[in-house]
């Protein structure tokens, strides 16, 4: 964001449209051309081969006869824990297809399925969670919906045939938290639609782009790849993410089939057609009550807006199918039967594009074994509540800030999504020690900068002074207020990146002078000393005094699990026509 003055500081200075040719935007007539036409190019995915380091199982004695086997066996016998740690290294063939050799040449199969990209596309400085007590620590990863039109089989689901060389949008985004204890999880939306800023990327070429401020975030796919949508959320929420795996239309259809259809359901009959005022639609056709969807129908479901009124129902509705996938996955068995688990990790491995360090089968096996623990009842839904875009306001959405702020803030703290929350016995994580001890508190700068401003209301003056002065007498004697403004939502303390361990423990020693959490401390390449924005979540007193985050306290309108979905009035169906 710009910066402007505030009064009663120092003297120091601060060191294509979402809704075009989406996954339902080609079905609605009257959209224009998408207007930021020079993304970068979608991540491309190369095959990766894992470690093929299986063993072959080989006769002793010298032989293939009895005399060879019993020696074979005696020798075996000897060898037990040799055997055991050899055979763990190849426990995820064996599961897939039962014998060595053929679960081996199936595995290097499974591998040259997988494509794969960079975790991140730029620099958001934030940092993994501490551990807590156990040394555990939450799981995050970004679940992406491409509109790619780049094969023939995307076009056929998804039209606009027009739109191959077209970069692809991140449609849908979903993050994914499963907490530190593996006992509860939760799965957060933001519309495609919300205007976020986006900070600057670098695509697998070696393309930069530039921060923006004032674009949708289904944009982050354009400027960047996966990678850059990952560090465009973690800038947003100050949420460290571990993975992303993204998915396109031939991908939902193929995994809608393999699990044999997902559970969803309506209150009412549903098509999404024309009608007099939108044109075009998905072409779900449903009658009223729960249904399996799969194949194109699944696709349908997912990419259907308009009959379910919003873009914040459009995510229900999503979120549905999520609940729904997870439910049927668990009837199956599918982590422990063999023969699911085969047809899985082939459909999966062929649809899916995952981040790098998820790239071989047995990385994707673990990831699989984190979630099936968790509770059907403790998954919870939710979608950050958004307003409109005063700019382009049929067009685009923004965050409510209050309630963004709360569900990121649940988020970095681990603090569960479900009203169960608070019965889990969740242990507190401790503060996490960093490796350099920080240099004595009057030895460097720091300049503190009003953000104040960055819930649209006025700032409040003098905050960057008060909270200088309150260093001052702490002992950071080289504390001093900057006479620019840098609004925004959430308080922040940023050191220069090329500072490393030193540069993070001066920092963590401000916050925790000031009562901030570590959460709020970041690196940044650009920053030249130690700054402290004041957002507008610290308006009063020389401490921060954090909000006491309550498991299942969700800001109102973003809960949004529900049993059945509305249909808006025009696109009800009798089931007879």
């Amino acid at each position: 964001m710009g910066q402007s003055s505030v009064r009663g500081e120092g003297t120091r200075k601060s060191v294509p449209r979402a809704r075009e040719l989406g996954w339902d935007d080609d079905l609605y007539e009257g959209g224009e051309a998408a207007d930021a036409q020079d993304d970068a190019p979608e991540e491309e995915a190369g095959a990766s081969k894992g470690p093929g380091r299986a063993e072959r199982r080989r006769g002793g004695g010298g032989g293939t006869g009895a005399g060879g086997r019993a020696a074979a066996r005696k020798q075996a016998k000897k060898t037990g824990k040799r055997k055991v740690l050899r055979w763990t290294a190849i426990t995820l063939s064996l599961l897939i297809l039962g014998t060595a050799g053929a679960g081996y040449l199936y595995y290097e199969h499974l591998n040259g399925n997988i494509r794969s990209g960079g975790r991140a596309g730029g620099e958001s400085g934030v940092k993994k969670a501490a551990p807590n007590a156990l040394g555990d620590t939450p799981l995050n990863i970004l679940l992406i919906g491409s509109d790619s039109r780049a094969d023939e089989k995307n076009i056929a689901l998804g039209g606009g045939k027009n739109d191959r060389d077209r970069k692809p949008l991140a449609d849908v985004q979903m993050l994914l938290h499963v907490s530190a204890d593996r006992q509860n999880a939760s799965i957060v939306s933001i519309p495609r639609d919300t205007v976020v800023p986006i900070p600057r990327c670098e695509d697998k070429d070696g393309h930069k782009y530039a921060a923006t401020e004032n674009r949708p975030i289904n944009e982050s796919l354009q400027r960047g790849g996966p990678g850059c949508t990952l560090t465009t959320w973690e800038t947003l929420t100050g949420v460290y993410i571990d993975h992303w795996l993204m998915v396109d239309f031939a991908g939902v259809v193929a995994m809608a089939d393999e699990v044999g259809g997902v559970p969803v359901c309506v209150k009412t009959g549903v098509w999404d057609k024309s009608n007099a005022v939108v044109k075009g639609g998905s072409g779900l056709k449903m009658p009223q009550g729960t249904h399996e969807v799969k194949g194109e129908q699944a696709l349908q479901w997912l990419r259907t807006r308009h009959a379910f009124g919003s873009d914040q129902n459009r995510a229900k509705a999503q979120h549905m199918y999520m609940n729904g996938m997870m439910k049927k996955l668990q009837g199956q068995n599918a982590w422990s039967d063999t023969g699911r688990l085969m047809g899985l990790a082939e459909t999966a491995t062929s649809a899916l594009q995952v981040s790098d360090e998820l790239k071989t089968v047995a990385k994707l096996f673990d990831l699989s074994m984190q979630l099936k623990n968790v509770k059907l009842d403790r998954l919870t839904t939710a979608t950050v509540p958004t307003v409109e875009y005063p700019q382009r306001p049929n067009e685009w959405l923004q965050l409510v800030p209050s309630s963004a702020n709360k569900m990121f803030s649940m988020l970095r703290d681990d603090v569960a999504l479900d009203k169960n929350g608070d019965k889990a016995g969740a242990k507190p994580k401790p503060t996490a020690k960093p490796k350099t001890p920080a240099e004595a508190p009057g030895s460097f700068g720091v300049t503190v900068v009003n953000g104040t401003a960055g819930d649209e209301q006025p700032p409040t003056e003098g905050r960057a002074r008060t909270v200088a002065e309150a260093l001052q007498g702490k002992g950071f004697t080289q504390a001093d207020a900057s006479k620019e403004a840098e609004p925004r939502r959430d308080t922040l303390i940023t050191y220069p990146k090329a500072d490393g361990d030193q540069g993070r423990a001066n920092a963590l020693s401000v916050a925790k002078a000031a009562n901030l959490p570590d959460s709020a401390v970041r690196a940044d390449a650009k920053a030249e000393g130690i700054t402290l924005v004041v957002g507008s979540d610290w308006r009063e007193g020389a401490t921060f005094k954090k909000p006491k985050s309550v498991a299942g306290d969700l800001p109102e309108g973003a809960d949004d699990k529900a049993t059945c979905m509305d249909v808006y009035s025009v696109y009800r169906w009798d089931g007879k026509s």
